[in-house]
């Protein structure tokens, strides 16, 4: 899946390809290059091989990117009341409705920022989206967060294709450099990891640790003569 054999294979409409390309991967095929296609095409139209403005080039790609997510939103709506309802044997465990209810609460709790920080990671952008459908997470929440990581992703990938993608180094270490922003993009959730277990740690440590309390004895009752 070399990414610049299949924006040229595009011909003339290399640029609808790509965003056919981003649409599908953020929401339908976990395999697309979608990450590599993006810096691709910001190189291509720097050197004017995509025959569009750069603002163009990133409205097109966005609204691929957050058509996408609301396709594979609503896939998961469709798919999850049948999918996960209550069987017998292993189906029955592996599909167990109380997933759902457990996703559901991940996602009220950190859908805002998984929404954003899944769009950086290849593979979890798609399943994230599905995930989002089958658990109902609010719609007018996720189409928010997943507007603002559509546009965070699409044209910030883009423009550094536009504007590194001459510099000689980065041309002629195209997959190298495409490895690297896999790498990168993986970094803010690491960072979100760590401080989950940073704050877990420090909530721990601050709970007091039960301490069994002794039960007073009662004093004799005093005689008088």
């Amino acid at each position: 899946m070399d990414p610049e054999q299949i924006v040229r294979a595009f011909g003339p409409w290399a640029l609808w390809g790509v965003a056919f390309v981003v649409f599908a991967e953020c929401g339908l095929f976990a395999i697309l290059p979608g990450d590599s296609l993006l810096f691709t095409v910001g190189i291509l139209t720097a050197t004017g091989v995509v025959p569009h403005s750069m603002v163009f080039v990133c409205l097109v790609l966005t609204v691929a990117a957050v058509l996408g997510n609301v396709t594979g939103y609503w896939i998961g709506r469709w798919i999850g009341p049948p999918l996960f309802k209550p069987r017998a044997g292993l189906v029955g465990r592996v599909l167990d409705p109380k997933h759902v209810e457990r996703t559901r609460g991940f996602f009220d709790k950190y859908g805002s920022r998984a929404l954003i920080l899944a769009r950086f990671v290849p593979i979890v952008r798609t399943f994230v989206t599905l995930v989002a459908g089958v658990s109902r997470m609010d719609f007018r929440r996720f189409i928010a967060y997943t507007a603002i990581g559509g546009v965070l992703w699409a044209v910030g990938v883009t423009t550094l294709g536009y504007f590194l993608g001459n510099v000689g180094f980065i041309k002629n270490n195209i997959d190298a450099v495409l490895v690297a922003i896999v790498l990168v993009s993986l970094i803010p959730m690491g960072v979100e990891y760590l401080l989950a277990r940073r704050k877990n740690a420090r909530e721990a440590a601050a709970v007091p640790s039960a301490v069994p309390t002794s039960v007073p004895t009662e004093s004799p009752a005093r005689t008088t003569d």
